[in-house]
C-alpha cells in the first residue's frame, strides 16, 4: 500500500495536467470526486414521494399503489425504495420491455406480495 500513496502526488499532478488541457473530458467526474473526498455523491438525487400514511412494512396492503425511487439495479431486476425499511424488488419479469431503469429514476409500483417473515417486499409495474 505504501508503493502506491509514495506515486500519488505523481498521479494527481498528471490528472490536474489533464483536467487543465482539458484533453481528457471523461476525468471530469473521478477527479471532481477524488478533489473532494468524504463527498457522498448519492446525496444529489431526488428524494422519493413518500407517502404519510406508509412508515413500516406492515402499513403496506397487497395492491397498493405507491411511488418510489430506484435504489439499485442489478441482473434480475431492481431494489426499490418506496419509504419503508426494506427496499422493494421489482423482478426484471415486471419491468416493461425496453424501458432502461437507473438508479434515481421515480416509478410508479404496485405492492404484489409481502413476505414479513423474510422481509421481503414483490413489487409490480404501473403502467
Amino acid at each position: 500500500m505504501n508503493e502506491y500513496r509514495k506515486n500519488w502526488p505523481i498521479v494527481l499532478a498528471a490528472l490536474r495536467e489533464l483536467w487543465k488541457t482539458g484533453k481528457v473530458s471523461e476525468l471530469k467526474s473521478p477527479f471532481y470526486e477524488l478533489v473532494r473526498p468524504g463527498r457522498d455523491p448519492r446525496t444529489d438525487t431526488y428524494l422519493p414521494i413518500l407517502r404519510s400514511d406508509v412508515l413500516k412494512a406492515k402499513d403496506l396492503v397487497t395492491g397498493m399503489q405507491l411511488k418510489g425511487m430506484v435504489r439499485n439495479v442489478v441482473d434480475f431486476g431492481a431494489f426499490i425504495d418506496i419509504g419503508v425499511k426494506q427496499d422493494g424488488l421489482l423482478h426484471r419479469t415486471q419491468i416493461p420491455s425496453g424501458t432502461g431503469l437507473k438508479v434515481g429514476d421515480i416509478i410508479d409500483v404496485e405492492i404484489l406480495k409481502i413476505d414479513q417473515e423474510r422481509g421481503r417486499i414483490d413489487l409490480g409495474w404501473v403502467n
